[in-house]
């Protein structure tokens, strides 16, 4: 199968995918094939499982051994939560020198077709966001009034006014990062293990000065297995919102050769935001 068009520097660029697993066997091995199918020019896969007692580990084994070179595990001995899982990736994809660090969900909510517009974009932008919340991104039709509710509450009026941010998908857990943003963050500083992660990610990348572009896509439910969200998980990420601002409320150092003195979020369709007006997986 021919690769698909990646533009300018990303076309031999070293992209690694870094997917979280816990009971997911049953989504993993279709969500691989439809990466590999892509046909990305540098693009691997890394599955971090944190030991799931439905065997993902050992379906994501096999898969490893049908495409070596194309794929790896990191095998985690416990459940230990969503951020943790993901800064232990992007840790092991920025050692292995990866250009661009894509971060995805292994339920199929994240359609794979869009990391290629993803690395279309970032030329341009530090990291790209797909968004349920710009014009064009869409819910799946099978939510609930109180899921869709709950979700907008969290983003709009709870997260995004309390932390001033200008990105719309807060809690957004599909992006494409450059490996030099995520360094600049500094992933040590990142504390937050559940779905305030993506929380903590978005307000640090903005503090920071970085470019960021939204771009809509459409969240489907996952296809096989049971949300992994719960009550106290939902009302531990509404706490910690107030952690992150305090926490990081200082953090003002911008990135190395960026001289913008202010983060520009940029929406598809849209002229970029002001900074400061106000306009887990994903929440």
């Amino acid at each position: 199968m021919p690769s698909q068009s990646i533009s300018g520097a990303r076309e031999h660029a070293k992209i690694i995918v870094v997917i979280p697993t816990y009971n997911e066997a049953d989504n993993l091995p279709g969500l691989v094939a439809e990466l590999h199918a892509l046909a990305v020019p540098g693009l691997s896969i890394l599955v971090v499982d944190d030991n799931s007692p439905d065997g993902t580990g050992s379906v994501a084994d096999a898969l490893a051994e049908r495409l070596p070179g194309v794929l790896q595990v990191r095998h985690r001995e416990t459940k230990d939560g969503l951020g943790r899982a993901y800064i232990e990736g992007f840790k092991l994809a920025l050692g292995a020198g990866a250009d661009f660090v894509v971060q995805m969900d292994a339920d199929f909510s994240h359609p794979p077709s869009t990391i290629i517009t993803m690395l279309d974009l970032m030329q341009d932008y530090d990291v790209v966001v797909g968004s349920r919340y710009v014009s064009g991104g869409q819910l799946d039709e099978r939510w609930s009034w109180w899921r869709r509710f709950l979700s907008w509450w969290a983003n709009e009026i709870w997260s995004r006014r309390i932390l001033g941010l200008n990105v719309r998908d807060i809690t957004a857990g599909f992006k494409c990062w450059r490996s030099s943003t995520l360094a600049g963050i500094g992933l040590d500083r990142v504390i937050s293990n559940g779905y305030a992660f993506q929380v903590e990610m978005a307000f640090l990348t903005e503090q920071l000065g970085y470019r960021v572009k939204e771009i809509p896509i459409y969240f489907e439910d996952r296809r096989i297995g049971k949300s992994k969200m719960s009550v106290p998980v939902k009302l531990q990420g509404a706490v910690d919102v107030f952690r992150i601002r305090y926490r990081h409320h200082r953090v003002m150092a911008q990135p190395a050769g960026r001289p913008a003195p202010q983060s520009q979020v940029v929406v598809q369709g849209m002229p970029p935001a002001v900074p400061g007006n106000d306009n887990a997986t994903d929440i």
